[in-house]
């Protein structure tokens, strides 16, 4: 296994315990080994998001493969259509968290209107 493998391993395997082992869009058991799970960008890449442990939560290939590049509220709002109930208290608490982060950090500037849209409507539908 490549250095770069083992280390997403170890980020998954943290994300995971972080959080808990279910796919954040259709709450279906994750593992690193078992039902194929995945780190998802919270705040996609090309809306800024970046690659810090407070963007990423686990889903399951499929769900991740299937979100594409649709934004996250919308994403949410598909899967309960799909009847699936994603787990908009862990999308947000992942949001604020970042949100917190790029407030002590810094720069992120991109993502930050992005990050600020995706948390009302979410915040707006868990209300």
């Amino acid at each position: 296994m490549g250095r770069s493998t083992a280390n997403r391993r170890k980020r998954l395997e943290e994300i995971l315990e972080r959080d808990e082992p279910t796919c954040v869009w259709c709450r279906r058991p994750v593992a690193v080994d078992l039902v194929a799970a995945t780190t998802e960008h919270v705040i996609p890449r090309l809306k800024g998001g970046p690659s810090w442990m407070e963007n990423e939560v686990a889903a399951c290939k499929r769900c991740n493969g299937r979100r594409g590049h649709k934004n996250l509220a919308d994403w949410a709002d598909e899967c309960e259509r799909n009847g699936w109930e994603p787990d908009r208290a862990r999308l947000i608490r992942t949001l604020e968290a970042l949100e917190s982060r790029i407030a002590r950090q810094g720069g992120q500037r991109k993502a930050r209107p992005y990050l600020a849209t995706q948390l009302r409507r979410l915040r707006g539908a868990a209300e």
